[in-house]
């Protein structure tokens, strides 16, 4: 329950999400940054075989030298997508952050794909869409590959669904492409990109 502590700290999900989305300062304060590593600390030594051979103080240094990237993975936990590290880059030096909440995170469902779909939609709009929200966020959707990889890590999205990247040619007939976990099997299914549920949100990368 760390993380649903911090998130009441930081304020309600749906303001707090609002309000930061316009914050352009995308800089977080020294105390902020160093409750944030701690719960990030935390939640990597309680899930080693996540990152098998990676060491923490290395992982830690990488964020304080990046405090950008570190109020990326703040919104990514203020909006219950649990962040942890899933790997890392040898040819880049970066280390590899995926949401890793047993569901899709609280804080980013009910949204279309994206800003297209978004401005389409005539009734009933979501406030926004995963892609853009992605954006604001200064993530990445996952892709199919990339869920797939996750969901060797554990079981997720057992009762919920996630957004994926969705290839070019398939967004271009107005469809976009979502995952869940279902009987032990990872699918990949389409819906309208205008669409959107109370159980779908979308997980995210962030390298480091």
């Amino acid at each position: 329950m760390i993380n649903a502590e911090y998130a009441m700290r930081n304020g309600q999900l749906s303001s707090r999400i609002n309000k930061t989305m316009s914050n352009s300062k995308k800089k977080l304060s020294a105390s902020q940054s160093g409750e944030l590593i701690n719960i990030l600390k935390i939640r990597f030594e309680k899930n080693m075989t996540r990152h098998k051979g990676l060491d923490w103080i290395k992982v830690q240094a990488k964020l304080e030298a990046n405090p950008s990237k570190l109020w990326s993975l703040n919104e990514m936990e203020i909006t219950g997508g649990e962040p942890d590290v899933v790997g890392f880059d040898k040819k880049s030096g970066e280390y590899i952050f995926y949401d890793c909440s047993a569901e899709s995170p609280k804080g980013r469902r009910s949204v279309c794909y994206d800003h297209e779909a978004l401005e389409k939609r005539k009734e009933h709009k979501p406030e926004n869409s995963a892609v853009e929200m992605a954006k604001d966020m200064g993530i990445e959707l996952l892709t199919e590959e990339q869920y797939r990889e996750l969901q060797q890590f554990g079981e997720f999205d057992l009762k919920t669904s996630s957004w994926i990247v969705t290839p070019a040619a398939i967004r271009k007939l107005n469809g976009a492409l979502f995952c869940d976990r279902r009987y032990n099997t990872v699918f990949v299914y389409h819906n309208g990109a205008e669409s959107y549920y109370a159980a779908r949100a979308f997980r995210g990368s962030l390298r480091v």
